[in-house]
């Protein structure tokens, strides 16, 4: 199967033309291995969630990484405190049995 340009999700080397982005995980490693924090913001198409599920494929030999995703949590899980905590371990629960 031939590869292509991907417009529409995350983009797998397997399936799409991809760049490289080795440097750019080695410098947010580098960020980590320094307990800095970094932020990932761009507008849609940017390679986002590719560029996080690479780094999370990148760290899984010197680190536990754990994928979350907010968006699947009710407004009424962020009203109060105990409501936050309890949904964010059942879905820390749920989600730390996945692997990348």
């Amino acid at each position: 199967m031939s590869r292509t340009f991907n417009i529409t999700a995350d983009s797998k080397p397997s399936f799409h033309y991809m760049v490289d982005i080795t440097d750019r995980l080695e410098q947010i490693k580098k960020m980590i291995d320094a307990g800095q924090y970094f932020t990932i913001n761009r507008a849609r198409q940017y390679g986002k969630t590719t560029t996080l599920r690479a780094l999370a494929k990148y760290l899984v030999q010197d680190y536990v990484v754990v994928s979350l995703d907010f968006q699947l949590m009710s407004h009424k899980d962020f009203a109060e405190e105990g409501a936050f905590v309890k949904a964010f371990s059942k879905k820390l629960g749920a989600d730390i049995l996945c692997c990348f």
